[in-house]
Protein backbone atom coordinates (compact mmCIF):
# COMPACT_ATOMS: atom_id res chain seq x y z
CA UNK A 1 0.00 0.00 0.00
CA UNK A 2 1.23 3.05 -1.30
CA UNK A 3 1.99 6.43 1.30
CA UNK A 4 -0.77 8.74 -0.53
CA UNK A 5 -3.40 5.70 0.17
CA UNK A 6 -2.30 5.28 3.76
CA UNK A 7 -2.82 9.18 4.03
CA UNK A 8 -6.50 8.72 2.33
CA UNK A 9 -7.15 6.17 4.85
CA UNK A 10 -6.03 7.78 7.91
CA UNK A 11 -8.06 10.97 7.10
CA UNK A 12 -11.24 9.00 6.43
CA UNK A 13 -10.72 7.67 9.49
CA UNK A 14 -10.18 10.71 11.65
CA UNK A 15 -13.05 12.36 9.87
CA UNK A 16 -15.20 9.62 10.76
CA UNK A 17 -13.64 9.97 14.70
CA UNK A 18 -14.74 13.58 14.59
CA UNK A 19 -18.48 13.72 13.08
CA UNK A 20 -18.76 11.24 15.81
CA UNK A 21 -17.74 12.82 18.37
CA UNK A 22 -19.60 16.11 17.30
CA UNK A 23 -22.84 14.27 17.21
CA UNK A 24 -22.35 12.88 20.76
CA UNK A 25 -20.96 16.49 22.32
CA UNK A 26 -24.39 17.76 24.17
CA UNK A 27 -25.42 20.88 21.89
CA UNK A 28 -28.45 23.50 22.76
CA UNK A 29 -31.78 22.85 22.41
CA UNK A 30 -33.62 24.05 18.95
CA UNK A 31 -36.23 26.74 18.95
CA UNK A 32 -37.76 25.24 15.83
CA UNK A 33 -38.89 21.73 16.70
CA UNK A 34 -40.77 23.50 20.22
CA UNK A 35 -42.83 26.05 18.04
CA UNK A 36 -43.89 23.19 15.57
CA UNK A 37 -44.85 21.21 18.69
CA UNK A 38 -47.37 24.26 19.46
CA UNK A 39 -48.31 24.47 15.82
CA UNK A 40 -48.58 21.27 14.25
CA UNK A 41 -50.16 20.69 11.11
CA UNK A 42 -53.19 19.51 10.29
CA UNK A 43 -53.57 16.00 9.99
CA UNK A 44 -56.47 13.47 8.91
CA UNK A 45 -58.58 11.75 10.82
CA UNK A 46 -56.79 8.51 12.36
CA UNK A 47 -53.33 9.37 11.36
CA UNK A 48 -50.52 10.21 13.86
CA UNK A 49 -49.27 13.89 13.61
CA UNK A 50 -45.97 14.02 11.43
CA UNK A 51 -43.71 16.72 10.82
CA UNK A 52 -44.03 17.71 7.38
CA UNK A 53 -41.74 21.02 7.05
CA UNK A 54 -39.64 21.18 4.24
CA UNK A 55 -36.09 20.77 6.38
CA UNK A 56 -37.41 17.13 7.32
CA UNK A 57 -39.02 16.14 4.41
CA UNK A 58 -35.45 14.66 2.75
CA UNK A 59 -34.87 12.70 5.92
CA UNK A 60 -38.24 11.01 6.11
CA UNK A 61 -38.18 10.12 2.39
CA UNK A 62 -34.70 8.84 3.03
CA UNK A 63 -35.48 7.33 6.03
CA UNK A 64 -38.46 5.05 4.76
CA UNK A 65 -35.76 3.66 2.26
CA UNK A 66 -33.17 2.64 4.93
CA UNK A 67 -33.24 -0.69 6.60
CA UNK A 68 -34.57 -0.54 9.99
CA UNK A 69 -37.20 2.39 9.31
CA UNK A 70 -37.56 5.73 10.79
CA UNK A 71 -39.20 5.41 14.91
CA UNK A 72 -41.43 8.19 14.25
CA UNK A 73 -43.54 8.15 17.89
CA UNK A 74 -40.10 7.70 19.60
CA UNK A 75 -37.97 10.44 18.26
CA UNK A 76 -41.25 12.60 18.29
CA UNK A 77 -41.53 11.58 22.26
CA UNK A 78 -37.97 12.00 22.36
CA UNK A 79 -37.85 15.52 21.04
CA UNK A 80 -35.33 14.40 18.35
CA UNK A 81 -35.40 15.53 14.48
CA UNK A 82 -34.99 12.89 11.41
CA UNK A 83 -31.99 14.59 10.49
CA UNK A 84 -29.99 14.32 13.86
CA UNK A 85 -31.49 10.24 13.95
CA UNK A 86 -30.10 9.66 10.86
CA UNK A 87 -27.10 11.34 11.19
CA UNK A 88 -26.00 9.58 14.13
CA UNK A 89 -26.91 6.39 11.87
CA UNK A 90 -24.60 7.36 9.42
CA UNK A 91 -21.56 8.33 11.52
CA UNK A 92 -21.74 4.99 13.31
CA UNK A 93 -21.75 3.06 10.13
CA UNK A 94 -19.03 5.43 8.72
CA UNK A 95 -16.91 4.67 11.29
CA UNK A 96 -17.40 0.80 11.63
CA UNK A 97 -16.75 0.76 8.12
CA UNK A 98 -13.48 2.74 8.84
CA UNK A 99 -11.90 0.94 11.83
CA UNK A 100 -10.43 -1.57 10.35
CA UNK A 101 -8.45 0.70 8.06
CA UNK A 102 -6.54 2.08 11.17
CA UNK A 103 -5.39 -1.77 12.13
CA UNK A 104 -4.57 -1.96 8.46
CA UNK A 105 -2.46 1.06 8.78
CA UNK A 106 -0.79 -0.31 11.84
CA UNK A 107 -0.47 -3.56 10.04
CA UNK A 108 1.18 -2.41 6.98
CA UNK A 109 3.48 0.06 8.87
CA UNK A 110 5.14 -2.75 10.93
CA UNK A 111 5.72 -4.52 7.40
CA UNK A 112 2.96 -6.67 7.51
CA UNK A 113 1.16 -8.69 4.82
CA UNK A 114 -2.96 -8.61 5.27
CA UNK A 115 -5.55 -9.41 2.85
CA UNK A 116 -7.54 -6.69 2.06
CA UNK A 117 -10.63 -8.78 2.22
CA UNK A 118 -10.38 -9.41 5.78
CA UNK A 119 -10.62 -6.06 6.73
CA UNK A 120 -13.38 -5.35 4.39
CA UNK A 121 -15.22 -7.62 5.71
CA UNK A 122 -15.02 -6.40 8.99
CA UNK A 123 -15.94 -3.47 8.64
CA UNK A 124 -18.55 -3.94 6.29
CA UNK A 125 -20.07 -6.38 9.42
CA UNK A 126 -19.30 -3.45 11.88
CA UNK A 127 -21.31 -0.98 9.83
CA UNK A 128 -24.27 -3.23 9.59
CA UNK A 129 -24.01 -3.43 13.42
CA UNK A 130 -23.44 0.06 14.36
CA UNK A 131 -26.07 1.34 12.00
CA UNK A 132 -28.93 -0.44 14.04
CA UNK A 133 -27.63 0.72 17.40
CA UNK A 134 -29.31 4.41 17.40
CA UNK A 135 -32.44 2.43 16.74
CA UNK A 136 -31.68 0.48 20.02
CA UNK A 137 -30.59 3.63 21.86
CA UNK A 138 -34.05 5.83 20.88
CA UNK A 139 -35.69 2.41 21.91
CA UNK A 140 -34.32 2.14 25.25
CA UNK A 141 -34.48 5.88 26.36
CA UNK A 142 -38.72 6.23 24.50
CA UNK A 143 -39.10 2.96 27.42
CA UNK A 144 -37.66 5.07 30.34
CA UNK A 145 -39.57 8.54 29.25
CA UNK A 146 -42.86 6.69 28.72
CA UNK A 147 -41.95 5.16 32.32
CA UNK A 148 -40.85 9.01 33.22
CA UNK A 149 -44.18 10.20 32.12
CA UNK A 150 -46.36 7.79 33.86
CA UNK A 151 -44.95 9.00 37.13
CA UNK A 152 -45.70 12.23 36.24
CA UNK A 153 -49.28 11.72 35.14
CA UNK A 154 -50.04 9.94 38.05
CA UNK A 155 -49.10 13.37 40.22
CA UNK A 156 -51.12 15.67 37.42
CA UNK A 157 -54.23 13.36 37.86
CA UNK A 158 -53.87 13.62 41.45
CA UNK A 159 -53.51 17.43 41.39
CA UNK A 160 -56.23 17.88 38.87
CA UNK A 161 -58.51 15.72 41.11
CA UNK A 162 -57.77 17.97 44.17
CA UNK A 163 -58.32 20.75 41.68
CA UNK A 164 -61.75 19.89 40.57
CA UNK A 165 -62.51 18.99 44.44
CA UNK A 166 -62.33 23.31 44.59
CA UNK A 167 -65.15 23.59 42.31
CA UNK A 168 -63.28 24.55 39.51
CA UNK A 169 -64.04 23.54 35.97
CA UNK A 170 -62.53 20.32 34.13
CA UNK A 171 -60.43 22.27 31.76
CA UNK A 172 -58.99 24.95 33.90
CA UNK A 173 -58.52 22.23 36.58
CA UNK A 174 -56.23 20.47 34.17
CA UNK A 175 -54.16 23.56 32.87
CA UNK A 176 -53.92 24.52 36.88
CA UNK A 177 -52.42 21.31 37.42
CA UNK A 178 -50.03 20.83 34.47
CA UNK A 179 -48.67 24.94 35.56
CA UNK A 180 -47.57 23.17 39.20
CA UNK A 181 -45.16 20.63 37.21
CA UNK A 182 -41.41 21.95 35.96
CA UNK A 183 -40.51 18.62 34.13
CA UNK A 184 -40.40 17.70 30.34
CA UNK A 185 -43.75 15.58 30.99
CA UNK A 186 -45.85 18.81 32.24
CA UNK A 187 -44.39 20.63 29.67
CA UNK A 188 -45.81 18.33 27.01
CA UNK A 189 -48.97 18.39 28.56
CA UNK A 190 -48.85 22.17 28.71
CA UNK A 191 -48.16 22.55 24.97
CA UNK A 192 -51.26 20.49 24.47
CA UNK A 193 -53.48 22.53 26.66
CA UNK A 194 -52.25 25.72 25.07
CA UNK A 195 -52.64 24.16 21.61
CA UNK A 196 -56.31 23.30 22.69
CA UNK A 197 -56.94 26.80 24.45
CA UNK A 198 -55.78 28.31 21.15
CA UNK A 199 -57.62 26.58 18.40
CA UNK A 200 -60.71 26.90 20.86
CA UNK A 201 -60.45 22.85 20.78
CA UNK A 202 -61.49 20.56 22.98
CA UNK A 203 -58.60 19.86 25.70
CA UNK A 204 -59.24 16.04 26.26
CA UNK A 205 -59.37 15.54 22.50
CA UNK A 206 -56.00 17.48 22.24
CA UNK A 207 -54.40 14.92 25.25
CA UNK A 208 -55.65 12.22 23.62
CA UNK A 209 -54.41 13.07 20.26
CA UNK A 210 -50.94 13.63 22.16
CA UNK A 211 -51.27 10.29 23.71
CA UNK A 212 -52.27 8.49 20.13
CA UNK A 213 -49.31 10.15 18.44
CA UNK A 214 -46.65 9.71 21.31
CA UNK A 215 -47.69 6.14 22.59
CA UNK A 216 -48.67 7.42 26.18
CA UNK A 217 -51.75 5.28 26.97
CA UNK A 218 -51.81 7.36 30.12
CA UNK A 219 -53.36 10.28 28.44
CA UNK A 220 -56.19 8.54 26.69
CA UNK A 221 -57.30 7.41 29.51
CA UNK A 222 -57.00 11.04 31.10
CA UNK A 223 -58.67 12.22 28.05
CA UNK A 224 -61.83 9.44 27.95
CA UNK A 225 -62.25 10.34 32.20
CA UNK A 226 -62.51 13.95 31.68
CA UNK A 227 -64.81 13.23 28.53
CA UNK A 228 -67.39 12.19 30.52
CA UNK A 229 -67.25 15.13 32.99
CA UNK A 230 -67.64 17.25 29.99
CA UNK A 231 -70.37 14.85 28.16
CA UNK A 232 -72.59 13.67 31.54
CA UNK A 233 -71.99 15.97 33.72
CA UNK A 234 -70.16 13.39 35.82
CA UNK A 235 -67.93 13.78 38.66
CA UNK A 236 -64.86 12.19 38.23
CA UNK A 237 -62.77 13.18 41.22
CA UNK A 238 -62.98 9.39 42.24
CA UNK A 239 -62.29 8.11 38.85
CA UNK A 240 -59.48 10.33 38.83
CA UNK A 241 -58.00 9.82 41.89
CA UNK A 242 -58.31 5.90 42.02
CA UNK A 243 -56.75 5.63 38.52
CA UNK A 244 -53.38 7.46 39.88
CA UNK A 245 -53.59 5.19 42.68
CA UNK A 246 -53.70 2.47 40.11
CA UNK A 247 -51.03 3.85 37.88
CA UNK A 248 -48.81 4.44 40.70
CA UNK A 249 -49.48 0.53 42.03
CA UNK A 250 -48.59 -0.74 38.60
CA UNK A 251 -45.25 1.35 38.49
CA UNK A 252 -44.12 0.39 42.07
CA UNK A 253 -44.64 -3.26 40.76
CA UNK A 254 -42.81 -2.91 38.26
CA UNK A 255 -39.99 -1.38 39.93
CA UNK A 256 -40.07 -3.96 42.68
CA UNK A 257 -39.77 -6.60 39.84
CA UNK A 258 -37.34 -5.43 37.78
CA UNK A 259 -34.86 -4.92 41.02
CA UNK A 260 -35.72 -8.35 41.99
CA UNK A 261 -34.44 -9.15 38.35
CA UNK A 262 -30.95 -7.41 38.69
CA UNK A 263 -30.35 -8.98 42.04
CA UNK A 264 -31.08 -12.27 40.68
CA UNK A 265 -28.18 -10.97 37.51
CA UNK A 266 -26.27 -10.45 40.97
CA UNK A 267 -25.90 -14.05 41.73
CA UNK A 268 -23.72 -14.54 38.41
CA UNK A 269 -20.80 -12.68 39.03
CA UNK A 270 -20.51 -14.19 43.06
CA UNK A 271 -20.75 -17.57 41.41
CA UNK A 272 -17.89 -17.06 39.09
CA UNK A 273 -16.17 -15.59 41.60
CA UNK A 274 -16.39 -18.83 44.09
CA UNK A 275 -15.81 -20.62 41.21
CA UNK A 276 -12.61 -18.80 40.34
CA UNK A 277 -11.07 -18.91 43.87
CA UNK A 278 -11.79 -22.51 44.09
CA UNK A 279 -9.71 -23.50 41.33
CA UNK A 280 -6.98 -21.30 41.77
CA UNK A 281 -6.96 -22.51 45.81
CA UNK A 282 -7.07 -26.23 44.14
CA UNK A 283 -4.71 -25.88 41.63
CA UNK A 284 -1.31 -26.27 43.26
CA UNK A 285 -2.88 -29.42 44.90
CA UNK A 286 -4.06 -31.17 42.06
CA UNK A 287 -0.38 -29.66 40.03
CA UNK A 288 1.26 -31.53 42.92
CA UNK A 289 -0.64 -34.65 42.76
CA UNK A 290 0.52 -35.29 38.88
CA UNK A 291 3.99 -34.23 39.69
CA UNK A 292 4.39 -36.95 41.71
Amino acid sequence: MSMTALVVCGGLAGGGVALLVRELVPSAPKLGPTLRRLDPPATRPGEQARRSNPSTAWAARWAERMPGGLPRTDLDLLNQTPEQFLVNKVALALLGLLAPVVLLVGWTLMGLSVPLLIPAGVGVLLAALLWFVPDWGVASEAAKARTEFAYAAAAWMDLTATRMASNVAADQALEDAARIGRGWAFVRIQEALLRARTEKSSPWQALDDLGTQLNLTVLNDVADIMRLSSDDGASVYDTLRNRAKALTSELLTAEAAQANADSEKLHVPAALLAVIVMIAVAFPAVLNVFTI
